[in-house]
């Protein structure tokens, strides 16, 4: 299939993929919970101020647990390293059990899932389903496919439907494109396929990506809203707040490779420009990818973030350019969420508020600092009253970002 326009907000705003795919083969998806999820892999469990020595051991994620809890954040994920190893995937290893951190979890209202390697998986796919489900997970994020060949495919919808059985939830991770498997099996909530956040730990130029070693740049952040997004759900791990300048890699990473951020990740662009992620950027299952203690320590960041839900009713393109620049609004229930972000180049946009409502409306705005040029993490929280006659100047620095949520008073 092909998405053709000459208005590059058709291919944000286009739902055609799913929209060409079967009819859902669940008739009762009530039990399908989207949400967010608190990721320890990008940070490296890379958490302090403990009393325990921190690493995939059960006080980690009993913390994990206890600040997704703190902050309505429905899931914890185990990534790699919580099992036996990659092919011994029915136990854990001996630091963790994971029946008593799911029972631990669940009087916090919060769900675990557990990060398996798809080879593991196929091996013995309804005993492996089978005994996550004894130990009480939520679901699974299945990793390393690392083709999409008619068997690779395949094993997707095998994956999908016996998970939908034990009521699981499914991320695809790996090279996955999506192919609208999500509206057949709509427990498939997100798919990877897609050069993320993730790729901001290591040097990506092995991979003739490009020129830049690191390639994760604001420029390409503004770009996949309209290529990978325009395919379906993207698992882009959003939501660093350690976040640098054009410069900044060249300042904080000397001898830059896997080792070098693979505990302390950073990302290009602003702390708004990460934030604005979370409205712009599609997916059901929403990965927070940086450290509980640094969010901790940025509890206005969080606490933004946490306001944002991960799936939508509406989404209007307001002002987009293709690698240069977004601008949207998406709705959920009666409240309005806006998110703008821009490459290396700063901007400016008056926005006309006429899709919203009659009456008044509290705003809460999310947007770069006066410094942001000079540190991005600089960042400012104001809040105001709007009408639907209202207009909004939103003023991005370079690598820069915005958001705002929007209710009716």
């Amino acid at each position: 299939m092909f998405i053709i326009s000459d208005d590059d907000r058709t291919f944000v705003e286009s739902n055609l993929v799913t929209q060409l795919s079967g009819k859902s083969k669940i008739e009762d998806a009530s039990w399908i919970k989207p949400g967010k999820v608190a990721w320890d892999w990008w940070s490296d469990n890379n958490i302090y101020g403990v009393d325990f020595k921190a690493g995939i051991i059960q006080s980690t994620y009993k913390y994990y647990i206890d600040f997704a809890s703190e902050n309505n954040i429905e899931y914890i994920i185990l990534d790699g390293g919580w099992s036996k190893s990659d092919s011994e995937i029915y136990e854990s290893i001996d630091e963790l059990d994971i029946p008593e951190l799911v029972k631990y979890g669940k009087s916090r209202n919060v769900g675990v899932i557990l990060w398996v390697g798809l080879t593991s998986l196929n091996k013995d796919l309804e005993g492996v389903m089978k005994h996550y489900s004894n130990w009480g997970i939520a679901g699974i994020k299945v990793d390393f496919m690392l083709r999409s060949d008619q068997s690779i495919v395949k094993s997707y919808e095998n994956i999908a439907e016996t998970a939908a059985k034990y009521k699981f939830l499914v991320d695809f991770h790996g090279s996955f494109k999506p192919a609208g498997i999500e509206r057949v099996w709509p427990n498939v909530l997100t798919y990877e396929g897609v050069m993320g956040n993730e790729q901001n730990k290591w040097e990506v130029s092995h991979f003739d990506y490009s020129d830049n070693p690191f390639p994760i740049t604001p420029e390409h952040n503004v770009t996949i809203p309209f290529i990978r997004m325009a395919a379906g759900p993207m698992d882009f791990t959003p939501g660093a707040v350690t976040n640098v300048n054009k410069n900044g890699y060249n300042k904080y990473v000397k001898n830059s490779g896997f080792s070098a951020i693979m505990s302390r990740p950073m990302a290009f662009g602003s702390r708004a420009h990460q934030v604005a992620m979370f409205v712009v950027f599609e997916s059901p299952l929403q990965m927070i990818c940086d450290s509980p203690t640094l969010y901790k320590k940025e509890q206005e960041t969080i606490d933004f973030i946490t306001q944002i839900p991960t799936t939508w009713d509406e989404t209007v393109v307001l002002e987009d350019a293709v690698s240069d620049y977004i601008v949207l609004a998406r709705r959920k229930g009666g409240i309005w969420f806006l998110g703008a972000m821009t490459d290396w180049a700063a901007r400016d946009f008056d926005i006309d508020l006429s899709f919203l409502g009659e009456g008044k409306y509290d705003i809460q705005i999310f947007r770069d600092g006066i410094n942001t040029d000079r540190n991005a993490m600089d960042y400012k929280i104001e809040k105001d009253i709007v009408r639907k006659d209202s207009k909004i100047h939103i003023s991005m620095s370079s690598g820069g970002g915005w958001a705002a949520i929007i209710k009716k008073k």
